[in-house]
């Protein structure tokens, strides 16, 4: 065997595309472990999560970034930013489209803009498994016609169909170097960060159209007891008292159900068995708030 396919290789890949494209769901899948949180929400993802994925003598550093959309407000520009950002900094991009909203204009507007991004850029159409197979071969024509793909990968993230072929090749692009974390990790996210996503996701799980987007996590508390648990205080920040009743249900049940349903997930990330302490508190126009953004790992718009 040649000396070079006996090198490690390591390099940084992001992930992007518009909302609900399937992006989160695509890592967890790459990764073979649950790194990023997943919701039939758009714009589920707010900052960007990188998940570890080791292929043969590759480690593959995969960004999730933000879905790309039209921003309106102070949080959506953040966002926007943050993906953008993922793409500017990685060794190639991987563009994911859903192949039933291919020539949606949220997607129209990400291709053009790809021209702007130097790095190697390579496509995978999602969600295939929903269309006849005649129709996937004109839209895969058709999106190859309108930017410069290395490769393209057919994939269907929610079962993990064609996602080995994506990490088959990826090994082969990226340039030997060091790994840069350990064999066994999957994340560089804080258990303390997971564990505040985690809970975000199973609220929009429960109020999916009861609840708007105006909401966040926090983990304010996490303490390792004697006997090898731990104890994780969060609070559930909403900007109204009628968001506040919604999330704590009739009687404190709603609350209850998302707190039961996210400890046991907290509990496989940690490793651990998990006490879990949830408060929902009032923190009108949370989005204008500085502080709010640095927790979620984004820069503060000024305007």
């Amino acid at each position: 065997m040649a000396e070079s396919d006996q090198q490690t290789r390591c390099g940084f890949v992001a992930l992007i595309g518009a909302p609900n494209a399937g992006k989160s769901t695509l890592l967890n899948q790459l990764v073979g472990a649950k790194v990023s949180i997943v919701s039939r929400k758009v714009q589920t993802t707010r900052t960007q999560v990188r998940g570890i994925a080791l292929s043969s003598k590759a480690q593959i550093i995969f960004v999730d970034t933000p879905g790309i959309f039209a921003p309106k407000r102070r949080l959506d520009r953040a966002m926007v930013t943050s993906a953008w950002g993922g793409a500017t900094d990685a060794d190639l991009i991987g563009v994911l489209i859903d192949v039933g909203r291919f020539d949606h204009e949220e997607n129209t507007a990400l291709l053009e803009k790809l021209a702007e991004l130097r790095q190697p850029k390579f496509l995978i159409l999602n969600k295939i498994d929903t269309i006849p197979k005649e129709k996937l071969l004109a839209i895969t024509a058709a999106v190859n016609e309108r930017a410069k793909f290395e490769a393209t990968f057919m994939v269907a993230a929610l079962t993990g169909y064609g996602v080995k072929d994506i990490l088959s090749w990826l090994e082969t692009r990226l340039k030997p170097g060091p790994w840069l974390y350990p064999e066994d990790q999957i994340s560089d996210a804080p258990l303390r960060f997971l564990a505040a996503e985690i809970t975000r996701e199973k609220i929009f799980e429960r109020l999916h159209d009861e609840l708007p987007y105006r909401s966040t996590v926090e983990t304010e508390s996490w303490q390792q007891r004697p006997d090898g648990s731990v104890r994780i205080e969060q609070t559930i920040y909403v900007e109204r008292e009628g968001q506040r009743k919604i999330v704590l249900g009739e009687g404190g049940q709603t609350i209850k159900a998302i707190g039961q349903k996210a400890r046991v997930e907290i509990a496989e990330a940690a490793e651990a068995k998990v006490h879990l302490f949830l408060f929902v508190k009032v923190r009108e126009n949370w989005s204008d708030d500085p502080e709010r953004y640095r927790e979620m790992g984004l820069d503060f718009p000024k305007s």
